[in-house]
């Protein structure tokens, strides 16, 4: 497989989220009572490890809110114009509207079912099979997958979404809002906190998307062409992707 500099850095982030993952079931199994943060205000009274990855957390959206620079990939800041090299001639505008609508339908049918997942986990909460902690397990086990689809396989890619890879993925900045789902059910500062703000991202690539889905689109937007890629996420070399 072909390397590359941000495979590598998406490398290294999916194995300090393995670490991640890892301590939050040992502190579930271990140490229970410093997850009690999770609910209400308790976020404010005492330090807990949460406290940090907290603040991993908020920092990794703002780099999606914001067009900080290629250090991220650019299938998560292609919503921002100084990243978009308009192709010359542009497409023609009806197959614009076409691929628009073949990929909001795609996306329509990820969120239904992601929807499904989240009203089960719901309503298995309601009946007090899961509660604070194990819904923290479930955004642990989330944050973890969001890179094993980045980095190795996805199944929302290849099963619906059917795009080429994640630089032109229609709900790349769609992981956080998935991520944090879970925590719809725990009423604390610590979980609406993270949701919200990942509510926040959701809205602003949805925006982004209606008002400039050519940014989008590979046919209308150079910079996300396979010749042209230098994130290689995929393992790839240019003009070899999916």
């Amino acid at each position: 497989m072909k390397g590359s500099v941000m495979r590598r850095r998406y490398l290294r982030r999916f194995l300090f989220r393995l670490a991640v993952c890892a301590a939050v079931f040992l502190l579930y199994f271990l140490r229970p009572g410093v997850l009690d943060i999770l609910t209400g205000w308790d976020f404010f009274r005492r330090p807990s490890p949460l406290h940090l990855l907290w603040l991993v957390w908020v920092g990794d959206m703002l780099t999606q809110l914001l067009p900080v620079g290629r250090w991220i990939a650019l299938g998560s800041q292609k919503q921002f114009r100084r990243y978009e090299r308009p192709a010359a001639p542009p497409p023609p505008a009806e197959d614009l509207r076409a691929w628009v609508r073949a990929n909001n339908r795609r996306a329509l049918a990820v969120l239904l079912l992601w929807g499904a997942l989240t009203a089960a986990l719901g309503i298995l909460t309601a009946l007090h099979v899961l509660g604070p902690r194990e819904l923290l397990l479930c955004t642990a086990f989330f944050y973890l997958s969001d890179l094993i689809c980045v980095l190795f396989w996805c199944p929302f890619r290849d099963l619906i979404m059917k795009n080429r890879c994640c630089t032109t993925c229609r709900i790349f900045n769609w992981d956080h809002l998935m991520m944090f789902s879970p925590f719809l059910f725990v009423r604390g500062f610590f979980t609406w906190s993270l949701f919200l703000l990942s509510a926040a991202v959701f809205l602003q690539w949805e925006i982004a998307f209606a008002r400039n889905p050519a940014r989008f689109w590979d046919r209308a937007n150079g910079a996300l062409a396979c010749a042209a890629c230098t994130d290689r996420l995929c393992g790839r070399g240019p003009g070899k992707g999916r």
